[in-house]
């Protein structure tokens, strides 16, 4: 069994993980796990329990920008680099073209609640 990580070499991992694109993702997952079976170890496995969405209301008055929040608390199981294009383009709608609040909140909560279906199915494919 090998020593435990330190906590400052897991944030110089993910900080690494997350500034690199897909594929260059999976060419350091694979790296790692060619590193894990030469070390006599197994793969770890992906978490397949599903996590539930944690209960936030949402409050009768809300800013896009506290919705953007508020789902990021309730969805925090889901990657934030999948959701940002999508978000970024509803807040924009938002800020720049003068949609209203309302009906890009109504938006965002489709569009979070639609990646938890695929975080789901995902999930659940493994199985």
């Amino acid at each position: 069994m090998h020593p435990r990580i330190a906590p400052a070499d897991e944030r110089r991992l993910i900080k690494c993980l997350r500034a690199l694109g897909p594929a260059e993702r999976d060419t350091l997952l694979a790296f790692a796990e060619f590193l894990t079976e030469r070390a006599g170890g197994q793969h770890p496995a992906e978490p397949t329990v599903i996590r539930q969405p944690n209960p936030v209301p949402r409050p009768e008055s809300e800013s896009v920008v506290g919705a953007i929040k508020r789902l990021s608390q309730r969805y925090d199981m889901l990657e934030r680099d999948a959701l940002l294009h999508e978000t970024s383009d509803l807040m924009s709608a938002h800020v720049l073209q003068g949609r209203a609040a309302s009906d890009v909140i109504d938006e965002l909560e489709a569009l979070f609640a639609r990646h938890y279906q695929d975080y789901r199915a995902r999930l659940a494919a493994q199985d």
